[in-house]
């Protein structure tokens, strides 16, 4: 039985990833990367790549159309929800994460999306009462219940790592559907498949 068996016109939703972390080896990443392993065939995660490329955030140069921030703006406006994963910095989010949100601002495509705040550190809960005063600046939906913090620190885990955790993954695949539901209301009736 597939998802289209059971709802037959529903339509497939489609969620924005970004991970706050720049490194080439971060837990952040990889646990989006296994949201998107783990979502049901009726989600489709992307995972945004243009953190790194987006110029320093200045009003002025919001009349001119820039590709990065263009891009951005196209992927956010383009997806049903926003799933956000960050490390902490200095009690803080990075730098890079709060360019981006700020490229953000002035647009109609943040406000009103459904959130989800992934949390790799427990430890990181500055970071995560930051983004949930941001989103909620912005107008962002934060859905509460597709809020997680898992531990993966210290575990080194990848994406695959994550996988084969099943409290973990657990976790990440009640995320995926309580966004969904956030998103979808109609979701919530939809049979584990």
């Amino acid at each position: 039985m597939t998802f289209a068996d059971v709802v037959p016109t529903a339509r497939i939703l489609r969620i924005l990833a970004i991970s706050g972390s720049l490194r080439q080896v971060s837990s952040n990443t990889a646990l989006l990367q296994a949201a998107i392993a783990l979502s049901p065939e009726f989600v489709e995660i992307n995972l945004y790549g243009g953190l790194g490329d987006l110029p320093h955030f200045n009003p002025d140069l919001e009349p001119v159309e820039l590709p990065s921030v263009a891009d951005l703006r196209a992927q956010v406006k383009g997806s049903d929800g926003i799933i956000i994963s960050s490390p902490e910095y200095a009690h803080g989010i990075p730098g890079v994460l709060k360019n981006a949100l700020d490229w953000l601002v002035s647009g109609e495509e943040f406000m009103g999306k459904p959130v989800a705040l992934f949390n790799a550190s427990p430890r990181a809960a500055h970071a995560q009462a930051s983004l949930i005063e941001i989103v909620t600046t912005m107008a962002g939906r934060i859905v509460p219940e597709a809020c997680i913090t898992v531990s993966l620190l210290g575990k080194n885990l990848d994406a695959a790592g994550i996988l084969t955790e099943p409290e973990i993954s657990g976790e990440l695949s009640a995320a995926i559907m309580a966004l969904a539901t956030g998103i979808e209301p109609s979701t919530a009736a939809i049979p584990r498949l």
